[in-house]
């Protein structure tokens, strides 16, 4: 009898103790979104509330600098006008009329922004075996979003492989192997200037024979001569369809948020040349117009699935689209 109490409060103190060690765990993630996202608060929010200020009622005049703010922050024209547009017709809906009221309705639509998009915001790696194709231009962060996963699917037990696809990008090679060593796991890699798809090919083969759970590729990235690099693209795809038909896939674009509209118009271009599943945005931490991420997902309706925050190895984190808006807009 008294085993069986001491038996189930020892369990009760330990769900006790794994839920604190949750909480503990996201309120660190949310701390870190919230710090790495300061600069691009005070680009936004900041001037929202000094706009707001000086407006006790509502009307066009307050509509226009709240735009300019938008605009400033990389939310790209066509996106600003659309959630001006609606934040409009939601004021005149419920009937609002104090300047106070406006900035509730804008968070309100940028969610919405956010939200409204094909697709899962979710990595697509279930059921394994799973494959993640990692695009992008140099640059970007590929290599490090790169190791930065395969070090969480690591932790999180997934027997995982890295293919070294960007032959062409001196030390590519090198700086995946820093993360392999780092994170324990397998790099499968050919000689600088092999053909980039034979590398692929390769890491199929051995990501079948070790029945690994997850294998990561790298790709060159070496946009400014796009032409060969999305036959490149096309090649590999070509390869994985034919070599690995049965596995999850996943098509990662890489975008650099510091870049702005350049961000934009590189997922354009990725776009057109493979079926992009998913977005990594990195280097928010790193700018003031992280309101780029608006533009991105509303402007290609692919979904954003990792936001890189910092450089910590814990400071890319998956998407959520209600975090990363209140880490903007704080209550």
């Amino acid at each position: 009898m008294f085993d069986n109490l001491f038996n189930k409060n020892k369990e009760e103190s330990e769900k006790v103790e794994e839920k604190e060690e949750l909480q503990e765990e996201k309120k660190g993630f949310l701390g870190r979104l919230k710090e790495g996202l300061e600069k691009t608060r005070k680009g936004i929010t900041d001037k929202v509330d000094d706009i707001i200020k000086h407006y006790h009622k509502i009307d066009e005049e307050l509509f226009e600098e709240l735009e300019e703010v938008l605009i400033m922050a990389d939310v790209g024209f066509e996106t600003t006008e659309t959630i001006i547009e609606n934040v409009k017709d939601k004021v005149k809906e419920r009937k609002l009329t104090e300047a106070t009221d406006v900035k509730d309705v804008l968070k309100e639509e940028l969610k919405e922004r956010l939200e409204d998009v094909e697709g899962d915001s979710k990595l697509n790696i279930e059921p394994s075996p799973s494959i993640i194709l990692v695009v992008g231009v140099n640059g970007v962060g590929k290599t490090t979003t790169i190791g930065k996963l395969a070090y969480k699917f690591k932790n999180n037990g997934k027997k995982v492989l890295i293919a070294a696809g960007d032959t062409f990008r001196a030390a590519a090679i090198e700086q995946l192997n820093e993360w392999t060593n780092r994170s324990n796991v397998d790099l499968i890699s050919h000689k600088e200037g092999s053909d980039p798809a034979a590398v692929i090919f390769d890491g199929i083969q051995a990501a079948k024979a070790r029945k690994t759970d997850i294998l990561i590729c790298d790709t060159a990235g070496r946009l400014h001569n796009k032409k060969n690099l999305m036959n490149e693209l096309n090649k590999i795809v070509r390869i994985v369809n034919r070599e690995y038909p049965d596995a999850t896939k996943e098509i990662l674009l890489v975008v650099d948020a510091t870049t702005g509209q350049n961000a934009v118009m590189q997922a354009k271009v990725f776009k057109e040349a493979c079926n992009v599943t998913g977005i990594a945005l990195t280097k928010l931490d790193g700018t003031a117009k992280g309101g780029v991420i608006f533009a991105v997902q509303s402007e290609l309706n692919v979904p954003i699935k990792l936001v890189g925050v910092g450089e910590g190895i814990n400071d890319l984190q998956e998407f959520d689209r209600d975090n990363f808006v209140n880490a903007i807009f704080p209550d």
